[in-house]
């Protein structure tokens, strides 16, 4: 199992889906999971039961998403706030920090109005913050570590598969549980 962790806006969703297909795996959205147990958004759940609840359902859902022998994980940019969150998807997964700066975070993000975190006066600041409060869990959690910057999502798929040391004969074929589950 890869696990793709950082900051919303990253590319975790687009880049996981890209690379599950380029590896032939089964692609999870731990957000996706979440908004079709809660029945709503995610955004609407924090507006209605709040931050804390949501993390609880987060974490039984990062918990049970980690157990899966094969595939490719994208978390919400939150999943590294618990404790048990960061233990399941280093232990488990082999785990890929998508990093960016916040303003080209902002770039990215500018007119998306469903991420419940940004929706706040100051956008940048609120980003600013939260690359503050996640930076170091991020790179804790992380086996590599992949630069976003401006490149397109096959050349960040590639740098991913490099730094994981997936040749393209690997990507053939499912590669074996022992490859994705092996620790840096």
């Amino acid at each position: 199992m890869i696990s793709l962790i950082g900051l919303p806006g990253s590319g975790k969703s687009t880049i996981g889906r890209q690379l599950a297909r380029r590896l032939q795996l089964p692609f999870f959205d731990s957000d996706r999971v979440i908004e079709e147990r809660l029945g709503c958004s995610i955004r609407e759940f924090f507006e209605s039961e709040g931050e804390q609840r949501f993390r609880d359902i987060e974490a039984s859902v990062i918990d049970e998403l980690t157990q899966q022998a094969q595939g490719v994980l994208a978390t919400g940019g939150g999943a590294v706030l618990r404790p048990e969150n960061r233990q399941h998807l280093h232990e488990r997964t082999r785990v890929v920090y998508l990093r960016a700066s916040p303003d080209e975070l902002l770039r990215r993000l500018r007119h998306d109005k469903n991420r419940p975190l940004l929706q706040v006066a100051d956008p940048l600041g609120r980003l600013r913050e939260l690359h503050s409060q996640r930076h170091a869990l991020y790179e804790q959690v992380a086996h590599c570590v992949v630069e976003i910057g401006r490149p397109s999502v096959s050349a960040l798929v590639r740098s991913i598969l490099q730094q994981l040391g997936l040749t393209p004969a690997d990507m053939s074929q499912p590669a074996p549980p022992n490859l994705l589950n092996s620790r840096a």
